[in-house]
């Protein structure tokens, strides 16, 4: 049945989905449109706001760079891209692909957002590349849109920005309720535990059940994709210059001065990933594998390739962010659904509003910061457990991710294909997950 459901699906993206950077334009078309049509803003107004998204998001955009930047240099090095080499071989079948490479990617986003989007993208690659040297045929869209669809899980994790707010002292969250909600009670509840493995077996099964078979077309990994980077050659150093640049010694103390760094972070602050120190831990991580300067210029020359295309997309976003928070059209959409809610349905209403809204705002802490303040008010007067509420807008933000292309160019990015390739794929994973997340939301709600 999803087999058959996905057909239309992936020819109707494949012909009608515009590439990623149009779909940006368009968005911020229409979000224009209909906050100078519903929201309480005029043109000059909004053109200002549109323009000043950029500077809030300017940071953010930096992390995320260094995010693939790094990530990406880290699994080109040498030991790295030998370990990926080896876990490849691991799935034999093409389907034992699809599950593998979607599991990997899932528990790679529950450790942090920005690892499961570098390590989808990779280990798909690899998984592809293995398949092509023992002969075996794999839909190399679908395995890309598999490694995709793990990242529908990021938010139940370790790297939940809207649940780690939720707990942060004098947060908003805390002035709005009185309180902090920990993480015990949201990220680390069993309800949200359960919820992960049977998402995530849900995801496995639906990248599983929608193999091609039979006379199916299948779309192998590129020939340009098709052989592993050559290993950088270390030229014998001659003049002092040559010999510093290749003297191991010139990466290795700044990679061990950062190591201390991380130690006593973590010893300070427990494991408390930012993105912040996922940069410095790929940092660290390569300056001490690398054997020289000049392997590590070699190296982030070769993934360079993979943050332009991305990079291009935020400010886009960026200002169809301070569009959406200026003319009061993200609250006005959060207070719609709020306002209809039961004690028994808010909770659902909260994770389809967010849903909804990320397609617009693609930001999991903006999203909540915009949305959370309206539903916990609403949670207090019907009286729900504000956890659950903050764990809808989390399900709701990574769920609509599935059809949403901002946060798949990085991973395509480094699996090297376009959203048009895999969003018919990712739209099932997006109508599972869905399933799996509203039926949690109104057991809750029930109970």
């Amino acid at each position: 049945m999803l087999r058959t459901l996905s057909r239309p699906l992936v020819a109707g993206v494949e012909r009608y989905l515009p590439g990623a950077f149009v779909f940006a334009v368009v968005l911020t078309v229409i979000v224009a449109v209909l906050a100078l049509v519903f929201g309480d803003i005029g043109p000059a107004e909004l053109t200002r706001a549109w323009g000043d998204g950029l500077a809030g998001l300017l940071a953010f955009m930096t992390q995320v760079a260094l995010v693939l930047l790094l990530g990406y240099t880290l699994a080109l090095t040498r030991p790295v891209k030998a370990g990926l080499t080896r876990i490849a071989e691991v799935p034999k079948s093409p389907r034992a692909a699809y599950a593998f490479v979607a599991l990997v990617s899932a528990i790679a986003s529950l450790i942090s957002f920005g690892l499961g989007l570098v390590v989808g993208g990779v280990i798909a690659l690899e998984v592809g590349r293995a398949a092509r040297r023992r002969g075996t045929k794999l839909h190399y869209p679908l395995l890309v849109a598999s490694a995709y669809s793990g990242f529908a899980v990021w938010h139940m994790g370790y790297s939940a920005t809207g649940p780690l707010a939720a707990a942060t002292p004098g947060s908003f969250v805390e002035e709005a309720i009185g309180r902090t909600i920990p993480i015990s009670e949201t990220v680390y509840s069993p309800w949200n535990l359960i919820a992960i493995v049977v998402a995530v077996a849900a995801i496995i099964g639906t990248v599983v059940l929608l193999a091609p078979k039979g006379k199916d077309r299948i779309v192998e990994l590129p020939e340009r994709m098709g052989s592993e980077e050559p290993d950088v050659a270390l030229k014998t150093p001659g003049t002092p210059a040559e010999r510093m640049e290749a003297s191991r010694l010139v990466t290795l103390i700044p990679g061990l001065a950062l190591l201390g760094y991380l130690g006593v972070y973590f010893a300070q602050e427990g494991f408390d990933l930012t993105l912040d120190i996922v940069n410095w831990s790929f940092l660290a991580a390569i300056l001490l594998i690398v054997r020289s300067p000049a392997e590590l210029a070699e190296l982030v020359g070769g993934a360079v390739r993979t943050v332009g295309e991305v990079l291009l997309q935020y400010p886009l976003y960026a200002g169809i962010i301070g569009m959406m928070t200026a003319s009061g059209l993200a609250a006005q959409l959060s207070g719609w659904f709020s306002d209809i809610a039961s004690p028994g349905s808010l909770g659902l209403l909260a994770f389809l509003s967010a849903g909804l809204l990320n397609l617009f705002v693609p930001s999991g802490g903006g999203q909540f910061a915009v949305q959370a303040p309206i539903f916990l008010d609403a949670a207090d007067s019907l009286g729900v457990d504000p956890a659950v509420i903050t764990m809808a807008i989390a399900y709701g933000d990574q769920w609509t991710n599935m059809i949403q292309p901002f946060w798949a160019l990085p991973l395509l990015a480094v699996a090297g294909l376009g959203v048009r390739d895999i969003f018919g794929f990712t739209a099932i994973t997006c109508l599972i997950t869905g399933i799996v997340f509203a039926g949690t939301l109104l057991v809750l709600g029930a109970g």
